[in-house]
């Protein structure tokens, strides 16, 4: 296993730096904060901080389809951003407005941060939680998820659940969000400091080493403004997963940054809300 690098690769440095490439990302990041904490209060019956595993971060809020409103046949997971190292679900509860204005009861996951463990221990526990909500909803889930948290979308999309005595297709259908598929270039950038990983842990935790289960369906979203790699991050993924057999789809968002990307997934009419559904429609 080859050492963890102390060099740090300057263009990739600025590649990978979001919050150096929006400086307003303070105030964004705090308007998620607070719409988060106001969606929490407009919903009531949400349920919130539901155990699903051992760790004091293992925990998920469960925010129901507003009455009325039509019934699916699957839920929604949305999994948070922060380079596997920041923030959590309380940032993100209104990401769940506009899906549960479409009738879909949406699960916002937390999960245990790096360094105190490690990316391939986040993936499993995502993959736990996937099966905690299996067993008490008995329904498929359509993933979503921001930045690591579309990393973490991947990697539940090739999971072998079959492997796990759940259902082959549990989560085969997925919108990962300015996400990241191949985290070898993260590497030599100060991201590391935290992931603490090694080119050979990148390689094993990078979704795009992989394959899609099969029949699946996703749709790549990234923002116009973001930096080179993200773009190729995810048309790379489109284009890898296209040719093992995936249903793929890029959406390009114009003139969106990585923060404000995901901010259509609290409207109701939003694009992002019409893939969703669009994804929630297909057996």
């Amino acid at each position: 296993m080859s050492p963890i690098p102390t060099q740090i690769d300057a263009v990739l440095e600025i590649e990978y730096d979001n919050r150096g490439r929006v400086p307003e990302h303070p105030a964004l990041i705090a308007g998620w904060q607070a719409d988060a904490a106001r969606y929490r209060t407009e919903r009531p019956e949400a349920e919130c901080d539901i155990i699903y595993g051992s760790a004091s971060r293992q925990v998920f809020d469960l925010f129901p389809a507003l009455p009325g409103t039509p019934e699916r046949q699957r839920s929604v997971l949305f999994i948070h951003g922060g380079y596997w190292q920041a923030l959590s679900k309380d940032f993100f509860s209104h990401m769940a407005r506009g899906l549960n204005a479409r009738g879909f009861d949406v699960v916002i996951a937390n999960y245990s941060l790096c360094p105190e463990v490690t990316v391939r221990e986040i993936e499993e526990e995502m993959r736990v939680l996937a099966g905690v909500l299996h067993q008490r909803f008995g329904r498929k889930l359509i993933v979503t998820g921001h930045s690591a948290g579309g990393h973490l979308t991947a990697s539940l999309l090739a999971t072998d659940w079959g492997a796990r005595n759940l259902p082959e297709d549990l989560c085969d259908r997925g919108l990962p969000i300015s996400g990241l598929f191949d985290l070898v270039p993260l590497v030599s950038t100060s991201v590391n400091t935290a992931l603490q990983m090694t080119e050979a842990t990148a390689r094993a935790a990078s979704p795009m080493k992989l394959s899609p289960a099969p029949g699946s369906r996703f749709i790549a979203v990234v923002g116009g403004a973001e930096s080179s790699e993200y773009l190729r991050q995810s048309r790379q993924l489109v284009e890898k997963w296209s040719a093992d057999g995936a249903s793929a789809e890029l959406d390009i968002v114009p003139d969106a940054n990585h923060f404000t990307v995901i901010a259509p997934l609290a409207d109701p009419n939003s694009d992002l809300v019409d893939h969703l559904v669009a994804l929630g429609n297909e057996s």
